[in-house]
Parts: structure tokens; sequence; C-alpha cells
């Protein structure tokens, strides 16, 4: 599996706002493959985590209710411009991902 992400991080005032996509198929293992008839096998994000300046400011626990390439969204302190934000992710069948970027 490709590892992609898209991250943007701005500073807003005193907070810095984080947006990110993460492409991934997000398989609940319950839909049919329409060629053959067959499950397609479950692969979905178990856990993100997002670290500023290698410190932790977000981690959360996932499972199959999540959509394809889920989107995440949201804002912390403490921040300044040119800081490192950090997003990785790891899934149910043992891939993981992630990506940094600047905050602007």
């Amino acid at each position: 599996m490709k590892n992609k992400m898209k991250i943007r991080a701005w500073m807003d005032k005193d907070k810095t706002m984080v947006k990110a996509i993460i492409f991934h198929p997000m398989e609940t293992g319950l839909r049919k493959d329409k060629k053959t008839g067959k499950k397609i096998p479950p692969q979905y994000i178990t856990e993100v985590a997002c670290e500023h300046n290698g410190k932790s400011v977000l981690n959360c626990m996932w499972g199959p209710g999540v959509s394809k390439n889920p989107f995440l969204s949201f804002r912390f302190g403490g921040a300044k411009s040119g800081d490192t934000l950090k997003i990785s992710w790891k899934d149910n069948t043992g891939n993981s991902g992630s990506s940094e970027a600047k905050i602007g």
C-alpha cells in the first residue's frame, strides 16, 4: 500500500489548525467484490497519532466505521510557525504510515 497523506497546518491567532487526509481503502470486511462475489478482506485504520515537535497532541482509536480516505481536522495550542507536526497511523493488517509538515 502506498503511504499517501496530505497535511496542512497553519497558525490562526494562538491556535494551530490542522487538516489532513489519509489515503486508505478502509474496508469493513462486509462488502463483496462485484466480479468474484467474494468478501473483500477487512483493512482499516485502528490508530492515529499526532505529534507536535515529538510531543503527543492527539491520539485516535478508529475502526471499520470510518470512511475511505479519512479526513482529520483539529486544532491545538502551544505551537508556533515553523514547528514540525507529524501524523502516524496503523491499520489492522500491520500496515502503517506517517508524514510530517511544517506549521505555516
